[in-house]
């Protein structure tokens, strides 16, 4: 619509314009070199307000309901406009009015008002879309678990910024059709999957990036309906409720991660989680703030976590076990060890080792839907 008019006239809800301004500004950059991209596009049209962001990698739209006057749009500075309208009593009535010389939007609520400098509508930005021909939908629920259980290993190293996202795919595991997510940083692997939705069959394997995997969940946090995913080649679409996020995706090819995954890892061990969790935990406040190194060491019935530094001291911790694997010393990242049992609802952790340079796994016991592998440390 890039020949609307700047003369908008409207009058909404604070509440409702402060849920679908808090969606639209977050994909806003806080620096940006190109001012338009500081803005939201507003559209008022047929009683609704319909907000517009973008970084150009990554769009964000919602709509709002409004009492509208006068259709038209317009481009105001977007984290501003959000902290005015955070900032007004609850329950308040918002009026935004661009009908003047239109380069600038007037806001009135109760006894205040402010005047917001605007840019040229036809100047935003906005994202070709192009054909998505896989759609499916998705749980809420499961949508968060697909994130939250394997963001956590995303790696942050933009050389090898084809892991700088989570691999979603679908894949054939022992004979069912999973939708399979898989996170990792070359240290650490997450894999989670579920049943292949209806719809996602035959869909390429897309590397979603971590912004947009941080939108997303934040999107999906506080609804209880499915959440429809759309996907090409090269774009991913979110629609949850009125909001619509729309992202590029990272081109790139992910590694060949089931190679990583070691399959002969004999030595297993059953251990309470919350209880080694804590015992990490507490040892690993002696570990220098670099390697974070703590020991794993498994004999006799016994597991004994211990950590090393030249500057603080020593510290162990013993935990009774079944176990009747070889005896092992083996060394990891605390933090990575944490992050990974902090996804764990189970009481119990499998860790499966085969020596102390091989990758170990850790699952949950009783829940096969996800997997983790953690590289050893020398320590």
């Amino acid at each position: 619509m890039g020949s609307a008019t700047p003369a908008m006239k409207l009058t909404l809800e604070r509440t409702a314009l402060l849920k679908a301004l808090g969606h639209v500004q977050s994909v806003v950059e806080r620096r940006n070199t190109i001012p338009i991209l500081s803005n939201i596009k507003m559209e008022a049209v047929a009683g609704e307000l319909r907000l517009m962001a973008t970084d150009m990698d990554v769009e964000m739209t919602e709509v709002a309901s409004a009492e509208v006057t006068t259709d038209g749009a317009t481009t105001v500075p977007a984290h501003t406009l959000y902290e005015i309208i955070r900032k007004l009593p609850e329950g308040s009535q918002v009026e935004l009015d661009a009908t003047g010389d239109g380069e600038r939007l007037a806001l009135r609520s109760g006894r205040s008002r402010f005047r917001l400098q605007c840019l040229p509508v036809e100047d935003f930005p906005e994202m070709i879309g192009g054909e998505m021909p896989y759609h499916f939908g998705l749980p809420a629920k499961d949508v968060c678990a697909l994130i939250d259980r394997t963001r956590f290993a995303i790696s942050t190293e933009e050389t090898r910024y084809y892991l700088n996202g989570i691999y979603i795919h679908a894949v054939d595991a022992d004979g069912a059709a999973v939708l399979r997510a898989v996170a990792t940083d070359g240290h650490r692997l997450a894999s989670v999957e579920l049943p292949l939705p209806p719809g996602a069959a035959g869909m390429p394997g897309v590397i979603v990036p971590r912004k947009t995997i941080a939108q997303a969940r934040r999107l999906v946090e506080e609804i209880a309906d499915d959440v429809h995913i759309e996907l090409s080649e090269a774009k991913i679409r979110f629609t949850v409720g009125r909001a619509v996020l729309t992202s590029k995706l990272i081109d790139g090819t992910f590694p060949d991660y089931e190679r990583v995954i070691p399959t002969n890892n004999r030595n297993q061990l059953d251990v309470e989680t919350k209880p080694f969790a804590a015992a990490v935990d507490r040892v690993s406040a002696i570990s220098s703030e670099r390697s974070r190194a703590v020991k794993l060491k498994l004999a006799n019935g016994t597991l004994t976590l211990s950590a090393t530094s030249p500057e603080h001291g020593t510290a162990s911790e013993e935990l009774s076990i079944d176990y009747s694997g070889d005896s092992i010393e083996i060394g990891f990242n605390s933090r990575y060890l944490l992050d990974i049992t902090q996804q764990f609802e189970s009481e119990q952790t499998r860790l499966a080792m085969a020596d102390a340079a091989s990758p170990t796994i850790l699952r949950e016991v009783g829940d096969s839907s996800a997997l983790y592998v953690l590289m050893p440390m020398r320590v």
